[in-house]
């Protein structure tokens, strides 16, 4: 299997600056971006490599190779249960399974958005090279952190058999599987959006790692949304985090994600796919003159 250096190495340099002139020739930029959408979709063997790649590499040499993902998230969570279950005077039986769900969703989550603000610098060798679509890139970045969602959804394993009267395994779980799947959809969606906010203005990466370490603390990962008062009830009601967050927290519980928090993802969805079409469809050309 081919790695990202040996596919540049052996691959002759292009000239992105003409890509308008030869590659898309009478077509206008609406037709080009969605082109290359189509094209990234087509060439899922090229970004599954890539991620998989992306994962073997981080844990070469390794004797339990990527399972070390697993440990440290249950090393993680494990701790963070016991000693805030006790500050917040919670019983362990509901909150070590309410925790343990909500950290899984937050770290797919939150990864995905950090890493995409540098999804096109970080492969700018492999743009400039390669004649590839671009949203390819972005595939790659939401197909890798699915893999290693995977990884550590193997965590939640004994806090279910162990505390199975408050969380169980239900046909309700299986609504995972379309959770994740409009998950990825945002993610392609926002990941191009940051994408190429972070090629143009490189703060941007900074900026949004730093938000996002304050919306994890305003965002009920660790904390049950009961607790607020009807007045502060805005805090989670107009906090699209929270809203994906229950897609996944929900059916890992054995339960149904509500009525608000799925109406609420439509919406963010519906947003997400009109303003990176917009941006994508006028920016796309310039993406490489940025890197």
């Amino acid at each position: 299997m081919l790695t990202e250096q040996e596919i540049t190495s052996s691959s002759t340099p292009i000239d992105h600056t003409k890509e308008n002139v030869l590659d898309f020739p009478r077509i206008s930029q609406a037709q080009a971006a969605c082109k290359d959408i189509y094209l990234g979709l087509r060439k899922w063997r090229i970004w599954t490599m890539l991620a998989y790649q992306d994962i073997k590499l981080r844990y070469r040499r390794s004797v339990l190779g990527p399972f070390w993902i697993t440990i440290s998230m249950a090393i993680t969570v494990y701790s963070m249960g016991y000693l805030y279950g006790h500050l917040f005077h919670v019983e362990l039986q509901h909150y070590y399974p309410f925790l343990v769900a909500g950290m899984l969703g937050w770290s797919l989550i939150s990864t995905m958005v950090m890493e995409y603000t540098d999804a096109f610098v970080v492969s700018d060798r492999l743009i400039k090279q390669i004649k590839l679509p671009f949203s390819l890139h972005i595939h790659r970045i939401a197909y890798r952190n699915m893999i290693i969602f995977f990884h550590n959804i193997l965590v939640i394993i004994p806090i279910l058999a162990i505390f199975h009267d408050y969380a169980k395994v239900n046909w309700h779980t299986l609504l995972l599987f379309p959770g994740l799947l409009i998950i990825y959809v945002n993610a392609i969606t926002y990941g191009l959006i940051l994408a190429m906010l972070g090629s143009r203005y490189r703060d941007i990466s900074q900026i949004i790692k730093s938000l996002v370490q304050v919306v994890f603390f305003i965002t009920p990962v660790m904390w049950n949304p009961n607790v607020l008062s009807p007045k502060n009830q805005f805090a989670i009601d107009f906090n699209p985090f929270y809203a994906f967050l229950e897609l996944i927290r929900q059916p890992l519980l054995g339960k149904v994600p509500t009525l608000h928090n799925l109406i609420a993802v439509l919406i963010v969805t519906c947003i997400g796919i009109l303003l990176s079409a917009g941006m994508f469809k006028r920016y796309r050309a310039r993406i490489v003159y940025w890197l």
